[in-house]
């Protein structure tokens, strides 16, 4: 019986088993032959752009085998001498329409091109190199864009388009000109991107990459009037020795721990102390709301990106997240709370360094709302990537580090803090909470299987002393957008749901050492959910230095203390791509602010007039300190014009009566919140 009547092909001559695989470059490399790509992601649709994967079909000729599904009978090569030429020109065309700056590109030592280069026996590039030079774009608070070192292979178009349902960048113009870019030529930090990072992660290249902030916490470190202190995400703990030979999944907090404090840092703590903190606040807050039946279901409101993506899309759902900060700027709150007193140093000489695998966490640490009297709750975020590059540079042998412990209080955590760091993990330790809040009884088995596994949308439904809770789970915005829409239109059936924006969640995190194998994120979450089996508590409500922080600190759970310190609001970003126009505002970032649409719909019915009075009366009762006034648009509800947002309420068909009723509320509300705090 000959190969076309069974369900095999050959390759080199070998014949190959086909097994369902959706195209050739599938079929070959599971065969264990590599062959080159710059385009193929297997999450992402087929692009074929690159040429670079080209077979020799025996009838057919040249083909690009990321596009050709198998068929039986088929007669491949892989590696002739027309084909290797071929490669090989494609790899110098590509370098000469590329910025080459090896040795100091932050791709230099995962860049495909150069392997592929190096591979192939590139040693001179015989084409003409172009002569266009565009400029750099350092807009945005957590991504580099290089469009000069663009290969034009579409990963980041396809990945922000399909995975995270954004489209923040796209091609653009023709021909030679073609490039990848943010809408209208702006620049990335005023389009729609939301920070997930996830377009530098697959760039094989040097054009999209992390904003680095190594050399300004070497320069902290080096000032002796500096104290410097840094937390450390439960993902990282995982994913680090990755870079340094270790296996994916390994934990090594004890070696980052002493790596940190041999580069200089006076204390290294754990963010899973205030993902344990998380837990109990958005617990009960999400308790609150069951038992009322109000504003749900709940949606988390750890990941950054997932909270950008909400205010741009969908404000209507805001009051749904929960108010809780995440745990990277819990923390920063409550160590500028402790601290300063505990260690001996002035506010402004303390520096908060985080490290995380997220890139959305730069931007979320210069949110106004986190900064307070000139200073942020975060001073710098390093990535995964950033800390091994500073490992490097300190010259330490990351491997024969001895371990040493995270310090107290704020190092010690319990095993539901760790699991933040995978999808389904924040779910899973506010169940181990709300369990034994309800039912009264000690919780044997913390374990929740359900909550866990890779798929991009799960659900799973718990009974809660006799009440159904319903849950979902979520990873990549596109999944999240689905939920958003059901829950926009009033078809959702869940109570609580957890979004996380990277595949995987924290653990696929863009500032995690790049690899694309989908079992290394696996390796990575089976980490955590290990460590967690390693320590001795695993439900936050037992974290000692927990109880000892509402106790001697914040106050009961959700009062105004830990209101005060670890929860915030959220702001509608919807068509608003920067502040607007400002007739009152200054550097404070406690002011209370105040938004009024001056489009064309709320102007005809009386916007401009609100503005001309509020902003006399701000001026006439000398709140220019207190009060920040903005013309901006638009809120979506021109049919409802005119339109104001005072604080975090949003009055449509507003008069200038509603609006001073509001805006004297809002300033006795900031007043009592002031007075609770102080005393």
């Amino acid at each position: 019986m000959s190969s076309s009547e069974r369900n095999f092909l050959s390759i080199n001559g070998s014949e190959i088993a086909i097994n369902g695989e959706r195209n050739l470059l599938e079929l070959i490399r599971k065969a264990g032959i590599e062959i080159p790509t710059f385009c193929y992601h297997s999450e992402l649709s087929i692009y074929g752009a690159c040429r670079l994967c080209l077979v020799d079909i025996e009838g057919r000729g040249l083909q690009a085998s990321c596009s050709i599904k198998p068929e039986p009978g088929m007669k491949i090569k892989t590696a002739t001498e027309e084909i290797r030429e071929i490669r090989k020109i494609s790899v110098e065309l590509l370098l000469a329409n590329h910025k080459v700056e090896c040795p100091t590109c932050p791709k230099s030592s995962s860049c495909k091109l150069e392997e592929l280069g190096r591979k192939l026996g590139v040693t001179e590039v015989r084409f003409k190199k172009t002569n266009i030079d565009y400029p750099k774009d350092y807009s945005s608070d957590s991504l580099i864009r290089d469009p000069n070192k663009c290969v034009l292979c579409g990963d980041c178009v396809r990945y922000c388009r399909e995975i995270q349902g954004i489209g923040a960048i796209d091609f653009a113009h023709r021909g030679k000109n073609t490039i990848v870019s943010p809408a209208f030529g702006k620049d990335l930090g005023k389009v729609e991107c939301v920070n997930c990072g996830q377009c530098a992660a697959v760039c094989p290249v040097g054009a999209i990459t992390v904003k680095p902030e190594v050399d300004q916490v070497f320069k902290a470190l080096d000032n002796s009037e500096k104290v410097v202190v840094a937390q450390i995400a439960p993902a990282v703990r995982v994913a680090l020795g990755e870079q340094f030979g270790m296996n994916s999944g390994d934990i090594v907090t004890g070696k980052i721990t002493a790596a940190l404090k041999r580069m200089g840092f006076a204390k290294v703590f754990d963010t899973s102390f205030s993902a344990d903190l998380t837990v109990i606040e958005e617990g009960t807050e999400f308790l609150n709301r069951y038992t009322k039946g109000e504003k749900l279901p709940q949606f988390t409101s750890c990941c950054p990106g997932w909270v950008k993506f909400a205010e741009q899309y969908y404000p209507e759902i805001l009051p749904r997240l929960s108010s809780c900060k995440s745990p990277q700027q819990m923390f920063g709150s409550l160590a500028r709370e402790i601290l300063p007193a505990m260690l001996g140093v002035k506010p402004e000489n303390l520096v908060i360094v985080s490290i995380m695998p997220c890139t959305a966490k730069k931007f979320e640490a210069r949110r106004p709302e986190f900064t307070h009297d000139k200073i942020r709750d975060i001073d710098h975020v390093l990535t995964t990537q950033e800390l091994s590059r500073m490992i490097e540079a300190s010259g330490l042998r990351f491997d024969e580090l001895e371990p040493e412990s995270l310090d107290l209080p704020l190092g010690f955590k319990t095993g539901a803090g760790v699991i933040f760091g995978a999808s389904g993990g924040v779910t899973e330790a506010v169940l181990r909470f709300a369990v034994e809040k309800v039912t009264g009884k000690k919780l044997e088995n913390v374990d929740f299987h359900a909550v866990r596994g890779e798929a991009g949308l799960r659900e799973a439904t718990f009974n809660l002393d006799g009440k159904e809770v319903r849950v979902a789970m979520v990873h990549g915005l596109k999944n999240a957008r689905r939920v958003a829409e059901e829950v926009k239109v009033g078809k959702c059936r869940y109570d609580i749901i957890e979004v996380m924006a990277c595949p995987g969640g924290c653990v696929g995190g863009a500032g995690q050492p790049v690899n694309f194998a989908p079992e290394v994120v696996k390796r990575r979450a089976k980490g955590l959910y290990e460590a967690d089996k390693m320590l001795q508590l695993h439900k936050a409500q037992e974290n000692p230095y927990i109880i000892e922080t509402y106790e001697k600190i914040l106050g009961e759970v959700g009062g105004q203390k830990a209101h005060h310190l670890l929860h915030t609001k959220y702001q509608s970003r919807r068509r608003i791509t920067e502040k607007g126009m400002p007739l009152i505002t200054g550097e404070g970032t406690d002011k209370l602010s105040i938004k009024i649409c001056v489009g064309t719909n709320c102007y005809l019915k009386g916007s401009q007039n609100i503005l001309k009075a509020l902003t006399k009366d701000i001026e006439d009762q000398g709140l220019t300190e207190t009060v920040d006034i903005q013309a901006t648009f638009c809120f979506e509800k021109c049919g409802e014009a005119p339109n104001v947002m005072v604080g975090d309420q949003l009055i449509s068909k507003c008069t200038i009566e509603k609006a001073r009723v509001a805006l004297n509320a809002e300033l006795q509300k900031k007043a009592a919140e002031t007075s609770a705090t102080s005393s």
